[in-house]
């Protein structure tokens, strides 16, 4: 069940469509997938052909040692040349590259296992929401007057709402007659936000208030 089709490196016109077209339904399977989770036009373009893709190179390439290095360098070029990617697209392209893999050296078998059993655990984590982390940190911004001195005014209502509450930066605002306070700050209850709020408009005059998750930097590799 398990074996090649292709037999001591030989290719027949019969095998080859079956490896290329088994490459390219399961490309379209895992480009489903990934539209399903995160939708990207190009990029899910790209992961429908890409098994069908890598097929094809370990097809030319199959016992042919300086083919072999120069699909490496072309790779490599590639790679350099490429913009970062998040860790979910770095993730769908190994995906699809181990099924065109599986499918170019002759395993369609394997290929068709690799595509179920991996989208299958994906779907599981996704589903279980696997690696999220809930986090009662906000980002908030405060606006205030030029002549109200910030310094310790809303203490007690950080102390009263907040487990931790960092001054992380000021500027100035409206053509400078206006403060815009910066924090980091832990909330106690969640179920509080809105007389947190509520109780800082009361000191600074009713100006804007923002508060917001905190802005994580993009997950690349």
């Amino acid at each position: 069940m398990l074996n090649s089709i292709f037999h001591a490196g030989t290719f027949s016109i019969q095998s080859v469509a079956m490896a290329l077209g088994t490459a390219f339904v399961l490309g379209l399977l895992i480009a489903l997938l990934y539209r399903k989770l995160a939708f990207s036009g190009g990029f899910t373009i790209i992961l429908a052909v890409l098994p069908l893709l890598v097929t094809s190179v370990i097809m030319i390439v199959n016992g042919n040692l300086g083919a072999s290095v120069a699909v490496l360098g072309a790779f490599g070029l590639v790679r350099f040349r490429s913009a970062p990617g998040t860790a979910r697209e770095i993730g769908f392209i190994f995906y699809a590259m181990a099924v065109g893999l599986a499918a170019g050296m002759g395993f369609l078998s394997l290929a068709c296992i690799i595509t179920v059993t991996t989208g299958l655990v994906i779907l599981v984590l996704e589903k279980i929401h696997f690696g999220d982390v809930e986090s009662n940190e906000r980002q908030l911004r405060i606006t205030i007057p030029e002549d109200l001195n910030y310094d310790g005014i809303f203490d007690d209502l950080f102390f009263e709402y907040t487990k931790q509450a960092k001054l992380e930066k000021v500027k100035t605002t409206n053509m400078g007659t206006m403060y815009e306070l910066s924090y980091r700050i832990q909330l106690r209850d969640m179920k509080k936000q809105k007389a947190f709020i509520d109780a800082l408009r009361c000191r600074n005059g009713n100006l804007t208030i923002i508060m917001g998750l905190v802005q994580r930097e993009k997950n690349e590799l």
